[in-house]
């Protein structure tokens, strides 16, 4: 089968595999409709290995040994059970299905408390090996039967494969530890796939005041023409923090998320927070993260991380979903691509036509592009 493999830094070749072997008895097999280029995946591509295979973690379930086929973000259908099916009696054969990627050790500290997103073995299909062989970008994957959520047929499977992101935004507003966000203002910094994601999360939960910081022309008037903010400030003609201020009684907003991951990004966030405000960290880095203490400690800053998503996140991320809760969310994906123009048409044009685009999502199956 396909395949998008990844060797080196900007090396990702299409190579034929061996198809996945049948599946274990707590597996099942899926035919990938859709794969989703995740912020990580092009982080990895610009100047990884740093999550692949990463030396720091000697005790991770799968290193992600390379090359690795990648793609954590992915739904599809399901295409064999295993020959003995009597752990997977709810699962069938053709059910459309969304994968939550994650390989957790369910037996570590943290999985066993609850937070199984914080294992301490962590890893993802897609990122760190596993799926026999293929993730979400190749033509199937094997995949534990209990990370696997069945999607009713009224579910556009085209758009499902944003569940996975829109969980991670999930759990950044979990991560905030604030139950009522009705009564508050938000500045979201960044208006890319996890800054929409989150200001979606933030409608369907119910918010106060949305501002968001975008400097990009083509990000920002998504986020006016989705209605999702109530105002859109460019950081490179206008002063955020002032904004942000000056609309909410020269106090600043609540809670800052920022999905953005850039010092002048994480300086004007702190900036815009009232006093005692809550500053959560969605972005990944490239570089370490230096605080500026001229905020965060003036104002007493609560600051916070978010580290993917819970089986909380995903389950209630999912039910929404198919409830109709994130409608329009599909206007995220700017291109959809045949799974061989992955590398020039999706990871090239996301680093070079950055403007232009906010999801692209690739298939194997070339039916669902004409």
């Amino acid at each position: 089968m396909k395949a998008a493999r990844f060797h080196a830094a900007s090396t990702i070749l299409i190579e034929t595999i061996p198809e996945p072997p049948p599946p274990n008895p707590d597996e099942v097999t899926i035919d990938v409709h859709w794969g989703g280029i995740c912020g990580t995946d092009l982080h990895e591509y610009i100047c990884g290995p740093m999550v692949i295979n990463p030396p720091e973690r000697p005790h991770a379930l799968t290193h992600g040994h390379l090359p690795v086929t990648l793609g954590h973000e992915f739904c599809g259908r399901i295409s064999q059970l295993p020959e003995d099916n009597t752990s997977n009696l709810t699962l069938k054969v053709g059910q459309a299905v969304m994968v939550d990627p994650r390989i957790n050790c369910t037996t570590c500290t943290a999985c066993k408390s609850g937070n199984s997103n914080l294992c301490l073995n962590w890893g993802f299909i897609g990122l760190n090996g596993g799926g026999g062989g293929g993730a979400g970008f190749s033509e199937k994957v094997n995949v534990s039967s209990r990370m696997v959520h069945v999607l009713p047929e009224s579910v556009d499977l085209n758009d499902a494969v944003l569940i996975e992101p829109l969980a991670v935004a999930r759990h950044a507003l979990s991560a905030a530890c604030i139950d009522d966000f009705s009564g508050l203002s938000v500045l979201v910094v960044g208006g890319g796939p996890v800054g929409l994601a989150v200001l979606y999360n933030l409608r369907a939960k119910g918010v106060g005041q949305v501002f968001v910081s975008e400097p990009t022309a083509r990000r920002a008037g998504m986020v006016r023409d989705l209605g999702l903010a109530e105002e859109v400030f460019n950081p490179l003609i206008c002063s955020v923090p002032e904004e942000c201020c000056s609309r909410t009684d020269g106090e600043g907003v609540d809670v800052v998320f920022d999905c953005a991951g850039i010092p002048v990004g994480l300086k004007a966030g702190m900036d815009s927070l009232r006093v005692k405000g809550t500053y959560v960290n969605v972005a990944g880095w490239e570089a370490p993260l230096t605080i500026p203490l001229q905020f965060a400690m003036m104002k007493e800053i609560t600051v916070k991380f978010s580290m993917a998503y819970d089986d909380k996140d995903f389950k209630e991320v999912v039910a929404d979903f198919a409830a109709g809760k994130f409608a329009g969310a599909g206007k995220m994906i700017t291109a959809r691509i045949a799974l061989d123009d992955l590398a020039v048409k999706g990871f090239d044009e996301l680093i070079t036509k950055k403007d232009e685009h906010v999801k692209i999502v690739a298939t194997p199956r070339a039916e669902l592009l004409s």
